[in-house]
C-alpha cells in the first residue's frame, strides 16, 4: 500500500493567505481542503499497513511509529530563493537508510500538493506490492506512476473535480503505453483500463 497525494495537513494552507502556487490553483476557494487533517485513528491504521509511504508524513509524526526509512524530495528551485519548502518528506514503514531525490517542481499543477510522476515512480521503487492503494488520490499521480510500472492501482478521492482529473490523467497514461512493461503486466494494465472506462 502507498499513500501519494498528501493527506490534508490541517495547517490552513487552504486559506486566502496561502502561498500563491496554492491560492492561484483555485483550491483555496472552498476553504476546506486543508482545514483539518484526517482523524488520528485513520493515520494510525494507515501506519500499520504492511507497506506504507505517506508524503507529508512529517505532519503526522506524532501519530506514526519511528522509522529510519524516510524519503526526501529536494526541489532545485530552493537555490533561487524559492518561498515554499525546500524539500518534502515521505514517511515509510520500511527499514532502509534515508534517501533523497532531486527533481524540479512542475508548473501548472492541478492539485496543490501534486508531485512529479518521476518522484512517485521513485517512491514506488521502495514498495514491493503489486497493487497500490492511494486513499487520498488527488490528481492521480500515483495512478500514473503505477501505469508506467505495470502495477495495479486503487484510488480514492473525496473531491469529484479531482477524481475526474485523476481518471483522465490515468486513462491518458494507459493510452500512451510503455514499451518496457513486461507482457503479463501489460495484460493486467489492459484489464484495469477496461475497469476505469466502465466506471467500476
Amino acid at each position: 500500500m502507498i499513500k501519494r497525494e498528501d493527506p490534508p495537513y490541517g495547517i490552513g494552507a487552504d486559506k486566502k493567505n496561502a502561498h500563491s502556487s496554492i491560492r492561484d490553483s483555485g483550491s483555496w476557494e472552498d476553504k476546506t481542503w486543508d482545514s483539518t487533517r484526517p482523524d488520528e485513528e485513520t493515520i494510525r491504521k494507515l501506519g500499520q499497513m504492511p507497506e506504507v509511504a505517506i508524503w507529508g508524513g512529517n505532519y503526522f509524526a506524532d501519530l506514526l511509529p519511528a522509522s529510519s526509512g524516510w524519503l526526501a524530495w529536494r526541489k532545485p528551485q530552493a537555490e533561487t530563493g524559492f518561498s515554499l519548502a525546500d524539500i518534502e518528506l515521505c514517511w515509510t514503514n520500511k527499514e532502509f537508510a534515508a534517501r533523497t531525490k532531486t527533481w524540479p517542481r512542475r508548473d501548472g499543477n492541478v492539485h496543490p500538493t501534486q508531485k512529479p510522476v518521476e518522484v512517485m515512480t521513485w517512491t514506488l521503487g521502495f514498495i514491493r506490492a503489486e497493487t497500490i492503494l492511494d486513499p487520498f488520490m488527488g490528481s492521480g499521480t500515483t495512478g500514473v506512476a503505477c501505469v508506467k510500472l505495470g502495477r495495479k492501482f486503487i484510488g480514492i478521492e473525496i473531491s469529484e473535480e479531482y477524481f475526474d482529473i485523476a481518471c483522465a490523467r490515468i486513462e491518458k497514461a494507459y493510452a500512451q503505453g510503455d514499451l518496457f512493461i513486461e507482457q503479463d503486466k501489460k495484460q493486467a494494465s489492459s484489464e484495469q483500463l477496461s475497469m476505469l472506462q466502465e466506471g467500476v
